[in-house]
């Protein structure tokens, strides 16, 4: 497996300009983008799954790339076929950087880098096939709660292969993906292929394994649309290809039994040693809950993954185990027109220790300021 770095001048460009700037946005992003990537971690199960996907043998030979994390709004949408009205194309879903680059959503923007960089060129030009992994953090704005960040790490797999050398099918993409599960979870896992869509895969296909008698959804994968190869500059009447992505957190999740998805951040070492694959998590210690509502009436082009967003800067995402949107409404007489009234929900947790009501209260307080002030809210 070679492993390839592709870093451009205009992210170095980007990432400067972030720096430089000292707005809510830019300090929210710059602090995302130095949170450690646990796939590249030793000692993290996140690692080790990324370990047990690239010693599968159906993967085998595949180049290892690592890519920019500030990409191109159009690279990470407009390729891979999403409509324009997709809502992750939006601000209240994707972080922007600038009006056209942004923190990347998902890894799968590994087709554009590989296969516009020289050493790609050179293997579409000698009809070679391709075999592409690739992962990371990824950044979506997301709800707060024990199985959701947003910041989380996905990987993506491709390959793609001239028709004149062999015929790509689902069944054989079937038969890898299988292989890549049960290196994971053990050749008794029970799985199940359903029909799904996706923008830039036909036929589409997710995978599902059965846990406590449910079936749950691990990943998506499919056969490459040509138009998409076409759009990366692969001539799709001459190559065709497939492709498979899944986020790692909720593979760690269900393979430790996790109860909360920022265990796998955390740096208490009676945590860190257990976080093993395969071996189920037992509870350091359960620290009880403190619950508090927050109730405002704010502009109804409020957006609440913004809100969010602000809680995690204010409160601390290290103590915040979830956020419920517990009611909604307008009142035209009672609050104006144009205004929402929203009541939040906040489940305050630490993972490490036990949290004062006095503690709580202050930060509680402070969260009501800075809703007022960064919302214009009005506090019920």
């Amino acid at each position: 497996m070679k492993n390839y770095t592709i870093s451009t001048e205009e992210e170095k460009r980007l990432l400067k300009g972030l720096s430089e700037r000292q707005d809510t946005d830019a300090v929210r992003m710059r602090r995302y983008l130095a949170m450690p990537d646990l796939s590249r971690t030793e000692g993290s199960p996140i690692k080790e799954l990324i370990d047990r996907v690239k010693a599968v043998k159906g993967l085998e030979g595949f180049d290892d790339i690592k890519i920019p994390e500030v990409v191109p709004y159009d690279v990470n949408f407009d390729l891979f076929n999403y409509p324009p009205d997709h809502p992750a194309r939006s601000k209240s879903d994707t972080y922007f950087v600038d009006e056209k680059n942004v923190l990347r959503t998902q890894t799968t923007v590994s087709w554009y880098y590989y296969l516009t960089s020289d050493f790609g060129k050179e293997k579409v030009k000698n009809n070679e096939a391709i075999g592409v992994l690739s992962y990371g953090k990824v950044y979506r704005k997301d709800e707060i709660d024990r199985n959701h960040m947003n910041v989380f790490h996905q990987i993506d797999g491709w390959y793609i292969i001239p028709k004149e050398k062999g015929v790509i099918n689902i069944k054989h993409l079937e038969e890898i993906l299988i292989e890549i599960v049960q290196s994971i979870f053990g050749k008794d896992i029970k799985y199940r292929f359903n029909p799904d869509t996706f923008p830039y895969t036909n036929p589409s296909l997710e995978m599902e394994i059965e846990v406590g008698g449910e079936w749950i959804e691990v990943l998506g994968c499919g056969v490459v649309f040509p138009s998409v190869l076409d759009k990366l500059g692969v001539d799709s009447q001459n190559y065709t290809g497939w492709a498979f992505g899944f986020g790692l957190e909720r593979l760690a999740i269900i393979g430790m039994e996790l109860p909360d998805i920022r265990l796998l951040w955390s740096e208490d070492e009676r945590v860190k040693k257990q976080l093993k694959l395969g071996n189920k998590y037992k509870e350091v210690s359960k620290y009880p809950p403190i619950v508090r509502d927050i109730s405002f009436i704010v502009d109804n082009v409020f957006v609440p993954n913004n809100y969010f967003d602000l809680i995690r800067e204010t409160v601390g995402e290290n103590i915040i185990e979830e956020v419920k949107l517990i009611d909604k409404f307008e009142n035209v007489e009672k609050f104006g027109e144009g205004k929402i009234s929203y009541t939040f929900r906040i489940v305050y947790r630490s993972l490490e220790r036990t949290l004062l009501n006095t503690e709580v209260d202050v930060l509680h307080k402070k969260l009501e300021e800075e809703t007022e002030k960064t919302f214009l809210a009005i506090i019920r």
